[in-house]
C-alpha cells in the first residue's frame, strides 16, 4: 500500500468513528475508571512524572511534528513531565522552547527541571495564568515566534479556563492549535461526576463547570477557531474530549 492510500484510508476510517463506535464507547468508560485510580500519575517523560494518557502524549507529539511550533506555551507544570516531553520534541525539531506557567512551582519539581539536560528549551514563570502581568510576559517571547502552540492545563473550573482561553488565544498562530486538556470530564454522567468530586481539589469542577464547558462559550465568540475532532476520535482514550481547537482564520 502506498503512503497516500494508506493516509487516506486512516482519515476515511477515523471520520467513520462517532458515539456509537464499540472503541469509543469502551475509551469513555476506560475514562471513567482510570479517573478512580489515579492511571494517569503512572508514567514518566525522560524521568520526570508526566500526568497523561499515553494517547495523549502520542497525538501531541503529531501536532508538534505537524506544525513545527517555535514556541510552546503550557499552563499548569504540575511536576514537570509535559514540559520535559515538549522540551524534546522541539530538541528534536531543533528549534524553539516551552514556557511553563504555574502559580506555584514546587522546590522539588523546580531542582528537577533545572538539572534536567533540556532545560536548555525550557522557561518557567510562576504565578498566576490569568494575572496580566504573566500574561504580558509570555506575549514578549510571542513577539519572536512564528508558530506558537498553546496548551492550557492549570485549574480546570470553568471561570479559570474561560479566562486563560480569552487571554492566550491571541497568541496561536494561524493553523497552529490551542489544547485545553481535561474536558472529557463533561462527557461523565452526573452519578459519575459525583463520585469523582471529591478526588479533585479544584471547586466548583463538575459538571456544567469545566474546561468543555468554557470552550463551548469561547467558541461562541471566536470562529476564528474550530474544533478537530479527529484528534480525540482517533486517540479514543483521551484527556481532550473536543479539547483540540485549529486556528483557521
Amino acid at each position: 500500500m502506498k503512503p497516500k492510500q494508506f493516509e487516506d484510508e486512516k482519515r476515511k476510517r477515523i471520520a467513520g468513528y462517532n458515539e456509537k463506535t464499540k472503541g469509543i464507547q469502551i475509551g469513555r468508560q476506560f475514562s471513567v475508571e482510570s479517573s478512580f485510580n489515579g492511571y494517569t500519575y503512572n508514567f514518566t517523560w525522560l524521568g520526570l512524572p508526566i500526568i497523561q494518557y499515553p494517547q495523549d502524549i502520542v497525538i501531541m507529539q503529531e501536532i508538534i511534528y505537524q506544525i513545527k511550533p517555535d514556541l510552546i506555551i503550557e499552563t499548569g507544570i504540575a511536576r514537570g513531565g509535559s514540559m520535559v516531553f515538549y522540551a524534546s520534541m522541539l530538541e528534536l525539531l531543533g528549534r524553539g522552547k516551552v514556557i511553563g506557567i504555574d502559580i506555584e512551582i514546587r522546590e522539588h519539581n523546580l531542582i528537577a527541571l533545572k538539572n534536567h539536560p533540556l532545560f536548555k528549551r525550557i522557561e518557567l514563570i510562576e504565578g498566576s495564568s490569568i494575572a496580566p502581568e504573566v500574561v504580558q510576559r509570555v506575549k514578549k517571547n510571542v513577539k519572536e515566534s512564528n508558530v506558537v502552540l498553546v496548551c492550557l492545563d492549570s485549574k480546570h473550573t470553568h471561570d479559570h479556563v474561560l479566562a486563560e482561553l480569552n487571554s492566550y488565544h491571541a497568541f496561536v498562530t494561524k493553523n497552529s492549535y490551542l489544547v485545553v486538556f481535561d474536558t472529557t470530564f463533561e462527557t461523565f454522567d452526573d452519578e459519575i461526576v459525583k463520585k469523582l468530586a471529591n478526588n479533585y481539589r479544584y471547586t466548583p469542577w463538575g459538571k456544567g463547570s469545566n474546561p468543555r464547558t468554557a470552550i463551548d462559550v469561547f467558541l461562541k465568540d471566536h470562529p476564528e477557531f474550530v474544533i478537530e475532532d479527529h484528534w480525540h476520535k482517533k486517540a479514543m482514550i483521551t484527556n481532550c474530549w473536543e479539547g483540540v481547537l485549529r486556528k483557521i482564520l
